[in-house]
């Protein structure tokens, strides 16, 4: 038998998993070292070299792109002898079960399928019906206990809630949740796998059918793997089937989501024999590149062991460019852009990864600029985001009233108790007698509404026109924190404890540091007029008394205006690091590399959080073909203040070799200089406090007046000190300007 067609392409390691026995196997695969074809080649050498059929061949992927590239692979590899191969998501291959054994399963034959909105609308119902005020119980924090303990296999009774009112009252709510999906036939995303997992514990004769069948096992991005999953593929694979399972813990970032990076690292102490492969070739970044990864996720502990390699080119050396401030590192990026692409690159060759979504913004507004098309790959441009268009609808409301779009949309967001019923008749009034909803509801609340309506309309309304009235005497940034915490949208948002709900706060930071440093545009000239002619013809300038507010929300109209690049043109990616997880692109910017930003606060202050944050930069770096350029900033605007970082961590866990500065002129030090950046930055990093000051200690400041210093960061010229002024506020200084004298 010929089978050079499924070995000749591979390499030693990946042929030596392609032709393992009939046994369980770990296949540790590095970023780019080819995992997709290991699968597929395992799949033929399963039908050709081995004699199964596809039928008893089951392969589980994590999206469902992955599932159909690998099945594309696998017809083009065998043909027709892939028929029959069941392959999809662990969602996918649950549903088709349910709807095999949906009579076993306890579900109606036509049951449906709740995506998160819906899942959203029916608790947001529930709560209604169990008369739960919603500012205390928010929809997504209900949504997502419930999924959590779902993914964990737990049912409510199985929830201990102790002697906690807050879980007792969550617990409550699932039950109840549950009794309703049961009555109208809804499965929700995570309920599929919970059904199909309980499917088999409850009935032998069903499982064992399926034990029979599924001889193989084949699963991609092991490492992914929750609690569920993994007991899902452990009853599966019972005591005959052999578990394939491919992944790289040094991938695994994840954890917020619910992955368990355990389910890797006890694979082989839950399976017999298993054999552990490494597939450490890297097929896409250049050796310079890889050496870094390799440096900086050896200082994991824990890890399974392994070492990236290329037979390719070292490739240049890593860029770390140092930019004076947040605004400068965007437009270093711009320029480093359009340089590449004067050299002959293209726009979609280009990635921008952020830590945070709310890191956008500036790149965002830098590119349109620049005009430079871009897109945001798997997100929303900022001005787009569903928390910036609540705010701005306030804002709206309070240069004018009459905007029926920001008083649809603000209104009753967050909910203050203003049903369906009432909005009906503010739209119809409105309708009736052609005048704004504005107008309608004031016309209700003096005569129409109930008791209970009036109250609530009139307290939006009031609400409104206080923070219309607060504008007079404040900076425009203190105008837009007053109407984010008046309006609730705050407090709204802080009740959400999800990943999406931190991001959403980062977003509305992001939004104040917007408004500090929005500048109107400075009158333009028209050629040919002297000095008085241009006084006289205004219409190419702003008028003298500006309203900033109006200006700021007309920029932020257009910016949103701006369409991103269509599908087909080639434009610049931006993207979070978690997003940009099994992409690849030839130029690649990590920018914002600040300790605090990435890896982020709450990373550092919670145990076990550095790992994860540090594998996520080595997927930043290894997503890096040709070039990898880090930015980082010695000053950024974040939550509306300046502060002045520290460089990552993760810097200095690059080895010097790899690396050359680039200084904010856009010098770039030569190779054999590095060291010096890198000994600079590990003293940085040692946080050497300034002998001057002690924490608790009082300090007087010219401006400030009086304070206690709280904190002491950094060394040399970046030392700062954080200190709490009785008139000021909390204040973070550059200690070699604050001029702090001891009191």
């Amino acid at each position: 038998m010929d089978i050079s067609y499924i070995l000749n392409d591979l390499n030693d390691a990946q042929r030596e998993a392609v032709t393992l026995d009939e046994r369980h196997a770990l296949i540790l695969a590095g970023a780019g070292s080819g995992k997709t074809r290991v699968l597929v080649h395992r799949i033929a050498w399963l039908t050709e070299v081995l004699g199964q059929s596809a039928y008893n061949i089951l392969a589980v992927t994590f999206t469902n792109k992955a599932s159909n590239e690998m099945r594309g692979r696998i017809e083009n590899l065998i043909g027709h002898k892939a028929q029959g191969l069941t392959m999809g998501t662990f969602h996918g291959i649950a549903y088709r079960l349910l709807r095999q054994h949906y009579q076993e399963a306890k579900l109606p034959q036509n049951f449906q399928i709740l995506d998160a909105d819906d899942q959203k609308r029916v608790l947001k119902r529930l709560l209604k019906s169990l008369e739960l005020d919603e500012n205390q119980w928010p929809v997504r924090q209900v949504q997502s206990f419930i999924n959590s303990e779902k993914e964990e296999g737990r049912r409510p009774h199985h929830i201990d809630p102790g002697h906690n009112p807050f879980v007792i009252k969550m617990v409550q709510i699932y039950a109840a949740y549950e009794e309703q999906c049961q009555r109208s036939g809804l499965v929700d995303f995570a309920e599929l796998l919970l059904r199909a997992h309980e499917l088999w514990l409850k009935n032998p004769l069903v499982l064992a059918h399926y034990q029979a069948r599924f001889r193989h096992i084949l699963v991609d991005e092991f490492q992914d793997t929750n609690t569920l999953q993994y007991a899902w593929l452990r009853v599966l694979a019972g005591g005959s089937g052999k578990l394939f399972v491919v992944g790289d813990d040094d991938q695994s970032i994840y954890g917020w989501r619910g992955a368990k990076i355990e389910n890797i690292r006890r694979f082989d102490e839950d399976f017999a024999d298993v054999k552990l492969v490494r597939l450490e070739q890297n097929y896409r970044s250049t050796g310079t590149i890889l050496k870094a990864a390799n440096a900086l996720i050896a200082h994991n502990a824990e890890r399974m062991g392994k070492e990236l390699w290329s037979a390719g080119e070292e490739g240049s050396p890593i860029k770390i460019y140092e930019a004076f401030n947040d605004l400068d590192e965007a437009s270093y990026v711009c320029n480093q852009i359009e340089a590449w692409c004067e050299q002959g690159g293209a726009r979609k060759e280009v990635a921008v990864l952020y830590r945070s979504n709310a890191q956008s913004r500036l790149m965002e507004q830098a590119l349109l600029q620049a005009q430079i098309p871009y897109r945001v790959y798997g997100g929303l441009r900022f001005y787009d985001r569903a928390e910036i268009k609540d705010v701005l609808a306030y804002l709206r409301l309070l240069t004018n009233r009459d905007d029926d779009a920001a008083f649809e949309r603000a209104f009753n967001h967050p909910p203050r108790g203003i049903g369906q019923k009432s909005a009906d008749a503010i739209r119809e009034v409105a309708r009736d007698q052609q005048i704004s909803m504005w107008a309608a509801a004031r016309l209700l609340v003096e005569k129409g509404f109930s008791a209970r309506a009036k109250t609530s309309v009139q307290g939006f309304l009031e609400l409104i026109d206080e923070l219309a009235q607060m504008r007079e005497g404040r900076d425009l940034q203190d105008q837009v924190m007053q109407v984010i915490a008046r309006s609730g949208l705050q407090a709204h948002f802080e009740k959400d404890r999800s990943e999406q709900g931190e991001s959403r706060l980062e977003n509305l930071d992001e939004l104040i540091n917007a408004v500090s440093q929005f500048k109107p545009k400075p009158q333009e000239t028209v050629p040919g007029l002297d000095t008085e002619e241009q006084a006289e013809q205004q219409v190419f300038g702003l008028p003298e008394q500006t309203d900033l507010l109006g200006e700021f929300l007309a920029q932020a109209a257009l910016e949103a205006g701006e369409q991103q690049a269509d599908a087909w043109e080639s434009c610049v990616q931006l993207m979070t690091l978690h997003a940009a997880k099994g992409l690849e692109f030839p130029l690649v910017f990590m920018v914002g590399v600040e300790e605090g930003l990435f890896p982020s606060q709450q990373a550092v202050d919670e145990g076990g959080r550095l790992e994860e944050e540090r594998r996520l930069a080595y997927v930043g770096i290894t997503r890096a073909e040709q070039q990898l350029i880090i930015t980082y900033a010695n000053r950024r605007r974040l939550h509306g203040n300046e502060f002045y970082p520290l460089p990552s961590r993760f810097i200095r866990e690059i080895p010097a070799e790899c690396v050359e500065l680039v200084r904010m002129s856009g010098q770039v030090r030569p190779t054999s200089e590095a060291p010096v950046l890198n000994t600079s930055v590990q003293a940085a990093l040692a946080a050497q406090r300034p002998a001057d000051y002690q924490i608790g200690h009082r300090v007087r400041h010219e401006k400030f007046g009086e304070g206690i210093v709280l904190n002491m960061e950094g060394a040399g010229d970046h030392a700062r000190v954080n200190v709490f002024f009785e008139q000021a506020g909390a204040k973070w200084l550059v200690m070699a300007y604050a001029k702090l004298e001891r009191c």
